[in-house]
């Protein structure tokens, strides 16, 4: 045990520096001590000792005027300029270190900034331990407890991976994150607990013979009190291995039978010491999401809202939580009435039911590289078809099935638009750049339903509106989390389920300008077709007709009922989806020979995001021109290996940015269109938006615009931006160029550019 002075530091004091200076204890058993010195403006210098610096620690980075603090938790690192801190506080702290030196962290301790779905985790151990949990026979109960057991330690640092599923080859999510892993003994499963018995306080005990929701409500209280939830038989299991824990909580005195009646005794007795930040809703022998569940302290139960006891007793904790930040995790007894209640209430569901190791893969902190967009050729008077395959919104289909539908030879052979979902830039982003790394150009990555997790702002089945139809207040919340998150992961269009009213329009308008356009489903549970709608001048909102088909002959005979009628006097457009469980790559390559039968040589393939881009511009809408395969781009000396295409290929990521070839903090950017459009906006993504430091984001630019290259109208002035993406409307303008002058680049003197995006209609 270890305890630490306390240092406080409140706003209008000015540091120029802060060292911390670290002495290794010597004696077995002791953590290092970490002393750090304070020189203040009056030049006086103070000394305290601080809690473990691998947890909290603060740094000054003397930038000229600017002296900036720099904040490590848990591998998170934070930088704001001094003179915005209130307070720092390091109180007199008492806590314990496992036998690596890891401080071994609380349920209530965790780094969990406001703009992310899950908390930031440290990075992995260098060897992870892994048990196949399949090979080695456990029982339900005891995959729960291996899985709770997981998320308590690797709430520390994540140290244990668990395969479960198995359908995936298992070497391919750790190699993709780059992960160094060392087996336990299938043969002597418990061997795993052993080796992190220091870390568990003891038991909760339980039984599922009055009821199943007792698995459910034993992993809740486990991750609140780092315990680990065990059956009368698993606790025999662990004593014959030489783990003789203290039952701390025992459970099997218990009369509930009824799911109301056991999670009422979680509400009442343990909700109010849960993070409302992320609701487990989990089948209680289904072992997968407890890892993260019991890391955040999370509450795990399973209600039906079909039945309305159970449904009130949901809606008492959905009411708790916050719309725009926090999510449902998991499934329900019944999808529509599950998802359609958490949408009532702002809140989005991430379908996780059967996703591993979330607090292993989170912690692989990596940029999403998002993958350049191919330029699109001229719009013709042809058809111009999309389809798109279902289900990537479950994110445990992106981790099993997909992994092994993404390997069908049909894939690359003809444009297909892949659902996925964005909450996997933090659950696992490196499995989003396992995809786009092996993406082909025909292969486009659209958003899954309706946004940042499942939301159902409509129920065709059930002709029921969730979300208020007619306030687009009601879902704004969600739209705003779905713009973080579309950026973050790259994705341009949205699968709605099932449909939306025209506010409920409005609101994606308003709060998802990344977006290109809006898909829905049509079930056809109404009187004709859904029609396609334009919302608020520019996003255009689709039906997908067919929606949910099972094969290449269904959505050819749905196409065919508009381009048996395509004369070729002007451009026609058709969508559907394919349900991804009946029909891969492998049999929608059939659409390129059954959609030509139809009207040879006028049916093109496309991916979504030029399917919008053709749409748009046939309606004399405004559409990204950059895309166009026509514009030819130009620009100031560049660094070695920074080729101007990067400054409008699309992608921000790193590895695509557009840097200036000298340090003298200038360099301009030009775009010619070959043809005049009514330029309406602009888009410029700085350096942050590639993962780079807010500091070298260009500071000072101009954009400006011309019709013959030589005279010049300035239609923006930006001036001490600290932003990572300038998004500007502007009153349209005829032009055929633009070009972006950076008079004042980032603070090491180089100008970059990650994107440029340019929007004009004709």
């Amino acid at each position: 045990m270890h305890r630490f002075d306390n240092l406080l530091i409140r706003k209008g004091m000015k540091v120029f520096f802060v060292i911390a200076t670290l002495f290794l204890g010597i004696l077995q058993g002791l953590a290092q001590e970490k002393v750090m010195k304070v020189q203040k403006k009056d030049g006086t210098v103070t000394q305290r000792r601080v809690a473990d610096l691998q947890q909290i620690s603060f740094l000054m980075v003397d930038e000229g005027s600017d002296v900036q603090l720099e904040k490590l938790i848990n591998g998170a690192v934070f930088r704001t300029e001094v003179d915005r801190v209130d307070e720092i506080t390091f109180a007199d702290t008492t806590y314990s270190l496992n036998r690596a030196g890891y401080r071994i962290l609380e349920a209530d301790e965790l780094c969990w900034p406001e703009d992310r779905l899950l908390p930031c985790f440290l990075s992995p151990a260098a060897a992870v331990r892994t048990l196949d949990m399949s090979a080695a026979g456990l029982s339900d109960a005891e995959r729960v407890m291996f899985c709770t057991l997981q998320g308590i330690v690797n709430r520390t640092c994540p140290r244990i991976l668990l395969y479960n599923h198995n359908e995936e080859p298992q070497s391919t999510w750790p190699t993709a994150h780059s992960l160094q892993t060392s087996a336990v003994s299938t043969s002597r499963p418990y061997n795993l607990v052993k080796l992190f018995e220091e870390e568990i306080r003891g038991l909760v005990l339980y039984s599922n013979e009055r009821s199943e929701h007792y698995s459910n409500l034993a992993v809740t209280i486990a991750g609140l009190n780092r315990l680990l939830p065990v059956t009368a038989g698993i606790r025999d299991k662990l004593v014959a291995s030489g783990m003789d824990f203290p039952v701390v909580e025992d459970l099997t005195s218990l009369k509930m039978s009824t799911a109301v009646g056991v999670y009422t005794y979680l509400y009442n007795n343990y909700w109010s010491r849960c993070n409302h930040r992320l609701l487990i809703s989990l089948r209680p022998t289904i072992p997968y999401v407890h890892d993260i569940a019991a890391a955040c302290a999370s509450a795990c139960v399973w209600l039906d809202p079909r039945n309305s006891s159970e449904r009130a007793l949901l809606d008492k904790m959905l009411k708790d939580m916050t719309p725009g930040r926090d999510i449902v995790l998991g499934w329900y007894p019944e999808e529509r009435s599950g998802v359609g209640e958490a949408t009532k209430y702002g809140l989005s569901t991430v379908p996780a039911d059967f996703f591993e190791n979330t607090t292993v893969y989170t912690a692989v902190s990596k940029p999403v590289k998002i993958p350049p967009v191919p330029k699109r050729p001229k719009l013709e008077n042809k058809v111009y078809a999309a389809v798109y395959i279902s289900d990537g919104d479950n994110i445990q289909y992106c981790q099993h099935a997909m992994a092994k539908i993404f390997e069908q030879g049909g894939r690359g052979q003809m444009a297909l638009n892949w659902t996925v979902s964005p909450a996997l830039a933090d659950f696992s982003p490196s499995m989003l750049n396992y995809y786009y790394g092996k993406a082909s150009t025909n292969d486009c990555f659209v958003c899954g339903p309706s946004g940042l997790g499942y939301a159902m702002p409509y129920d065709a089945h059930n002709a029921r509106y969730y979300a208020n139809s007619t306030s687009s207040e009601a879902i704004a919340p969600y739209t705003q989390l779905t713009q973080r998150y579309l950026e973050k992961s790259g994705l341009r269009v949205i699968t709605v389920w099932d449909d939306i009213s025209a506010a409920q329009r409005e609101a994606y308008a308003a709060n998802c300008p990344y977006l290109y356009g809006l898909t829905v489903n049509d079930w056809e549970r109404q009187t004709g077709r859904l029609t396609a709608a334009v919302q608020s001048g520019w996003l255009p909102v689709t039906p997908l007709y067919p929606c949910y088909a099972s094969g290449p002959d269904v959505i050819t005979d749905f196409f065919n009922r508009d381009i048996k009628n395509f004369t070729g006097a002007e451009p026609m457009f058709v969508t559907g989806q394919a349900t991804v469980w009946d029909a891969g790559p492998d049999k929608l390559i059939a659409l390129k020979d059954k959609l030509n039968a139809l009207s040879p040589g006028n049916v093109n393939i496309v991916r979504a995001d030029h399917w919008f881009s053709y749409y748009n511009e046939a309606h004399h809408l405004p559409f990204n021109i950059t895309m166009l395969q026509e514009m030819e781009i130009t620009s100031s000396p560049t660094k070695a290996k920074a080729i101007v295409k990067y400054a409008a290929d699309g992608s921000p990521s790193q590895g695509y940015v557009w840097i200036s070839k000298t340090a003298d903090g200038t360099g301009w950017v030009q775009l010619d269109f070959k043809q005049p459009y009514q330029v309406s906006r602009y888009v410029v993504r700085h350096a942050e938006a590639a993962g780079l430091e807010p500091t070298l984001n260009s500071r000072d630019f101009t954009v400006e615009t011309s019709l013959d290259g030589e005279t010049w109208s300035t239609v923006g002035t930006h001036t001490g931006n600290t932003a990572p993406v300038t998004d500007a409307a502007i009153t349209p303008v005829e032009a055929r160029y633009v070009r972006v002058n950076v008079t004042n680049g980032g603070a090491d003197g180089y100008v970059r550019i990650a994107d440029i995006e340019v929007y004009g209609a004709h």
